[in-house]
């Protein structure tokens, strides 16, 4: 992995559709967009301001997302995540996120990640598998 800057940013935008809204993973909650989708929009901005240092055969993985949601947006509308890189220590990238609907900001937190080889991701992963098989 290259050296990943403080500051480096990322974001990933979309656009709110019916299986992103709270509504759909329990019915007593409102047609909103869902937490957890916000979550995972910045986390997705957070790879994308690590993509260009990442070498190849390295992948990252979330490994701490601490995420205050502070308004709800319809189906419909555009959100877009921004991530920032606050701190970059050996293969520990620490980011601030925020979201954002065509109106506010819905959302901030903070989020880190881990570089990993993926090769050695995938066999720990198929070993794991394997051991609830036999």
């Amino acid at each position: 992995m290259r050296q990943v800057p403080v500051g480096a940013k990322g974001t990933y935008e979309f656009t709110v559709k019916r299986e992103h809204l709270a509504d759909t993973m329990e019915p007593s909650l409102p047609p909103v967009l869902a937490t957890a989708m916000m979550s995972l929009a910045m986390e997705l901005a957070a790879m994308d301001a690590l993509k260009p240092y990442l070498e190849p055969g390295e992948m990252s993985v979330g490994v701490v997302v601490n995420v205050t949601h502070t308004g709800a947006t319809p189906e419909g509308w555009k959100v877009r995540a921004e991530a920032e890189v606050t701190r970059a220590e050996g293969r520990r990238i620490e980011y601030d996120l925020r979201a954002y609907d065509q109106k506010e900001q819905v959302g901030y937190g903070t989020h880190a990640r881990a570089v990993l080889e993926r090769s050695k991701f995938d066999q720990r992963f198929a070993d794991k598998v394997k051991s609830l098989k036999q």
